[in-house]
Order: structure tokens, then C-alpha cells, then sequence
């Protein structure tokens, strides 16, 4: 059927508490997708402990990185509209509710499929203006500057709006005024300030109350707006109802793209009413790949997502990592000597592949994982100098992703961003929405991080019109019959791809239920800086200590990797929500 008709921390110590999987009766996150009888050992300080409330359902399910969001997509759902409608009243509701990542100024992917197995990936990511150079970011020695990422020189031309509009187009059943009015609610009327929104407020507040129109919006009175207290957006509101009336040629062609192009000359960016007019969100086909027999569909360039995280599962499908167990030693060092060498490619290969020829087919084959594989030693660390290839000058965010099912079996996985968190700082005047600071996800110059960390080459670098390389992997995984298995996808910079990819690993090698699955510690290493990042209490003082022992550098990461939003389809059709407790606000609802 198509969808047309349808940071906290303990004293870390090292003992260890189990957690059942794989049981013959469904635990709270519901059944686990493969009977491993083993059990999964989280450090005894590890504070999620798989006792989060879950969202069950059989005719859809939403998760949400905000329960309002959710609360918007799955009304949608039981209203009769199908996942993409869903998808669309959700992403402009986070617009409105979630500011720091939840956005109409910025840009994002998503990856779908049918109930009757049709596959897609949109790109509607964010392209930079016709006046750019690198120049505009280098200092008279040549090195990069801050310009990237903060402040009108940062603003990529946002492609949000048009992304959710040709999603609507193409697979929308409702009216688009009906999925755009709870966002024009939550706007007009306002909302109730959670601690996380307030928080995140103060903690930039130097930065944003710079810029006029976001101290008038978010800083009303000069303080960020209370906890508990009812927040409204009426600027916003109104932008809204333009774009709910005139579809994406408000923002585009009309009033809204206007004040963009106003408040752009004024500060100083480069972004002109053309690069507005020219915008357009772009359909690609997905990376698609096997894992263990089960097929995973994911967003090819230029999103890096897909095709590191094949690379990365191709490495590892030649070991066992079910035998090896859960974040012991073992499996963690392979996990992340693939990281290691997916990444190193992602960094030298991969960018926007209306500008770059890459070698997508040789990178995600399994001819290839069969040569990376050869050179791993099973007890060893290796060097990352030995496999960078981005001469390395100089060492050295705020996303969302949402996941939902309809009855009818439709999925849609949709990761989109204003890159830092609150993007550039700045709200368009009179409109009231932040814009993004994109033009950092490209390299400036070649050998220089990112704010990420990211070394990259000149694949990547930054030209008019190109989009910039992006870690998000919004992620549709099939059964082995090919019916629906997981939708996924998280926040979080480069650390993106490695949770996610750790996440299908609970799920297919360690059999995990998605409260489990979700709830578990993850490591990170993305080459450079040669780290190995865990969580803060999610690796045991043993463990540790052999990893150091194979000559990893064990330093503990000082905020969470990702925010993984997760559905799991059983076998008998019920839906399986879980959002990750890493963000506070998140919720699964499903019925």
C-alpha cells in the first residue's frame, strides 16, 4: 500500500549489574528480536537502566526527541494521516517547541519506505549562497576563523521548508494547512518552558542576546524565559500561517524569503533572494546494504551517514560479536577499529555528490570491508596517522531525528538540524525563527577540525551552491523476510553515525529490546582526534584497563553520544517506541 492511501556523573566502580535480554516473555521494551540466552552486563554506575516508559501501539507509532512533537504526530496518525503527514506536523511542532535543534531555518534527510516496500531518501540539506569562498573564512595566514560558526557569514540557505513541503507533495495524504496548525497553536497560543529549554537559553545567552531579534524573542525582559512559565511566539506564528497558506514559495519567493535576504545584507552574510529562488530539495537513492541478512536502507551523500556506517557493519560482520558479548574488551576494540577505517574514508572521499565523484559501490562492498578486515590486529590498536590521509594542520550540536510507523506499515526516519545548537544565534526579524551555521559542516581548508573535530578534505570544501557533509543517518532496517524491523537515527555531530551503528548492533548481534537497545553505553572514535570516547560510568574500570592495554586512548566523553530515537516492529506487528533518556524531553507514544 503507498502512503497515499493510508552530563551527569558517579564514582566509577567497576562492578557490574545484568540486565535480561532475549526472554521468552516480551520485558518492557517488548520482545527481543533474537533469543542470544545471554544476559547484557551494564557497569553497576551506569544511570539508565532500561526502566524509561516505552510507547506500544498496532495502528503507529511516533518518537520524538519532545513530547509535545509526539503528541502532535501520533493525533496526526490516529487522525487518519499516514506517516509522512505525520512527519510533516512533527517537524514543523519541534520548530516551535524545540529551538535549539527543531527548526524552518535549517535543513536535514529522511529516509522512507512503503508498506508495499518502495524506498526513498530526500536531501534537504541546507546549500552554500553563490557569493561564497573560502576566502571568507581564513585570516591572512590562511588559517580558518570563527566565521563559520557563528554570525551572518555562517547562514547556509535553509532547506527545511522545502524538504517537508516535497515530502507532503509526493506522499502526503492531508491537507498541508491541517499539519502545519498544531505548530501554529503551539507558536500563537505558546507552551510550557521545560528546564531543558531554559537551560539551553541561559547557557548561550552571551551569544544569542547579541543579535536584536533574538533577545526580543527569547530573551523577553532581558532573562530567558522561566520554568513553567507559558511561552509564546506570535512573529512565528504569523511566518507559519504564511507558509500553511502559500506552501514553501512563502519562504522562498515571498514576504519570508525577504526578511531573510534583508537581515542577511544588513549583518553582512551572502545569502541573496537567487540562492533562495534556487533552492530545491533533492530525491537520491538510499544506501542499501546487508547485515547479517537483514537489509538496511540509509541516506547516501550528502549525508556520510549511510555509507560509513556500511563500511563500518561490513568490517564487523566477520567477527562474532554475539560470542565476544556486549561491551567486553573485545568486541568494543572491533567495533571501533572500524570506526577507525570507515571514518578515515568518509574524511577523504565523501561530499556532495552533485561536485565529487566518490567510490560509493567499492566503499560499501563487502570485497572491500574483506581487505579493511585483514588489517586489524584482534589484540592491537592501530595508528590513525597510518590510515588518515587528510594532512592534519591544526588540532582542535545541535540536532534532532524523529522516527514513525503508520498501520499500514509506511516508515519514515527524518534527522534534521541547525548544526550548533540555536545554529547561528540569529532570529530572522519579524519572522522569529533562528537560521542555521552550516557553512561549518564543510571543510574551509583542508587539514582544519571542524567544530566536531572532523578533519576532511577537499571533497568537502566549501563552494557555491555544493551542500556540505553531513553525519546524520536517518536508518530503515529490515527482517530477513523483508518486513519492517527498526527506524532509527540520533543527534549528535559525527557521533551520529557510531550510535546509530551501535544501536542496529544491540538490536541484530545482541538481541536487545528498544528500551535495552536505546538505554545502553556507546563509545565513539571518528580517527581524529585518536580517541576512544565512552560515556561517563558506561565502561568498567576492567575494561577500561585492557583497552588501554591494546594501546587505545581511553578518555571518557563529556556529553552523551546521541540521542537515539527507535522503533522496533515484532514479529506479530506491534510497535516498539523508545527515546533516548540522554535527551530529557523525548517520548514514544503509539496506539
Amino acid at each position: 500500500m503507498s502512503f497515499r492511501h493510508v552530563g551527569r556523573s558517579f564514582a566509577v566502580l567497576g562492578l557490574l549489574l545484568s540486565a535480561p535480554i532475549g526472554c521468552t516473555v516480551p520485558p518492557q521494551g517488548g520482545p527481543a528480536v533474537t533469543d542470544t540466552g545471554t544476559r547484557i552486563n551494564f557497569p553497576f554506575d551506569w544511570e539508565f537502566r532500561g526502566h524509561e516508559p516505552i510507547g506500544v501501539g498496532t495502528q503507529g507509532m511516533v518518537v520524538t526527541a519532545d513530547q509535545r512533537a509526539t503528541q502532535v504526530g501520533r493525533d496526526i496518525l490516529q487522525a487518519g494521516g499516514n506517516a509522512v503527514d505525520a512527519a510533516v506536523a512533527v517537524g514543523f511542532a519541534l520548530a516551535v517547541v524545540m529551538p535549539t535543534a527543531g527548526n524552518i531555518g535549517g535543513g536535514g534527510f529522511a529516509v522512507l519506505r512503503t508498506g508495499d516496500g518502495a524506498t526513498a531518501a530526500l536531501d534537504f540539506r541546507e546549500t552554500a549562497p553563490a557569493l561564497i569562498t573560502p576566502q571568507h573564512f581564513l585570516d591572512v595566514e590562511g588559517i580558518p576563523t570563527n566565521e563559520s560558526r557563528a554570525g551572518h557569514l555562517a547562514v547556509g540557505v535553509p532547506g527545511t521548508v522545502a524538504g517537508l513541503y516535497e515530502l507532503h507533495r509526493r506522499y502526503g495524504s492531508m491537507s498541508w494547512r491541517d499539519l502545519l496548525a498544531p505548530a501554529i497553536d503551539l507558536a500563537e497560543n505558546g507552551f510550557t518552558v521545560t528546564a531543558a529549554l531554559h537551560e539551553a537559553l541561559k547557557g548561550k545567552e552571551s551569544t544569542l542576546t547579541q543579535y536584536g531579534a533574538t533577545r526580543q524573542v527569547f530573551f523577553p525582559g532581558g532573562e530567558a524565559p522561566r520554568v513553567g512559565s507559558q511561552f509564546r511566539q506570535p512573529m512565528l506564528a504569523r511566518t507559519l500561517q504564511e507558509i500553511a497558506s502559500e506552501g514553501a514559495a512563502a519562504f522562498y519567493r515571498g514576504a519570508i524569503a525577504e526578511l531573510i535576504a534583508q537581515e542577511m545584507q544588513r549583518g553582512g552574510g551572502l545569502i541573496r533572494r537567487d540562492d533562495l529562488l534556487a533552492y530545491e530539495a533533492k530525491w537520491r537513492d538510499p544506501v542499501t546494504f546487508d547485515y547479517r541478512g537483514h537489509t538496511i536502507i540509509s541516506m547516501p551523500p550528502p549525508s556520510s551517514g549511510g555509507v560509513t556506517m556500511a563500511e563500518a557493519l561490513n568490517i564487523v560482520e566477520g567477527y562474532d560479536l554475539r560470542g565476544l558479548g556486549f561491551n567486553s574488551p573485545e568486541s568494543i576494540h572491533l567495533l571501533v577499529e572500524a570506526f577507525r577505517r570507515a571514518f578515515a574514508d568518509r574524511n577523504y572521499y565523501l561530499g556532495d555528490p552533485d561536485f565529487v565523484d566518490m567510490p560509493i559501490e567499492r566503499l560499501t562492498s563487502d570485497e572491500y570491508a574483506l581487505g579493511q578486515r585483514a588489517s586489524i590486529s584482534r589484540n592491537r590498536a592501530s595508528n590513525s596517522e597510518s590510515f588518515n590521509r587528510v594532512p592534519v594542520l591544526r588540532e582542535g550540536a545541535n540536532t534532532t531525528h524523529y522516527s514513525i510507523v503508520d498501520g499500514a506499515g509506511n516508515a519514515i526516519a527524518l534527522t534534521y538540524t541547525l548544526n550548533l545548537s540555536f545554529g547561528s544565534g540569529i532570529v530572522v526579524p519579524r519572522a522569529g525563527f533562528f537560521l542555521n551555521n552550516e557553512i561549518d559542516d564543510f571543510t574551509i581548508r583542508a587539514g582544519y577540525p571542524n567544530y566536531f573535530g572532523l578533519i576532511q578534505s577537499d571533497a568537502n570544501l566549501v563552494a557555491p551552491g555544493k551542500r556540505p557533509l553531513s553525519s546524520m543517518t536517518p536508518t530503515i532496517v529490515l527482517r530477513p523476510t523483508g518486513e519492517l524491523l527498526m527506524v532509527l537515527g540520533s543527534p549528535g555531530g559525527a557521533k551520529i553515525i557510531t550510535a546509530v551503528t551501535q544501536n542496529i548492533v544491540n538490536v541484530i548481534d545482541f538481541g536487545m529490546d528498544a528500551r535495552i537497545a536505546v538505554d545502553a553505553p556507546r563509545v565513539h572514535h571518528q580517527l581524529l582526534p585518536d580517541e576512544l570516547l565512552y560515556e561517563m560510568n558506561g565502561l568498567d574500570t576492567q575494561t577500561r584497563a585492557v583497552l588501554l592495554g591494546m594501546g587505545h586512548l581511553v578518555v571518557p566523553s563529556d556529553s552523551y553520544i546521541g540521542g537515539v530515537e527507535l522503533i522496533i516492529r515484532g514479529p506479530d506487528g506491534t510497535l516498539y517506541g523508545a527515546a533516548d533518556p540522554r535527551r530529557e524531553d523525548g517520548r514514544a507514544l503509539g496506539f
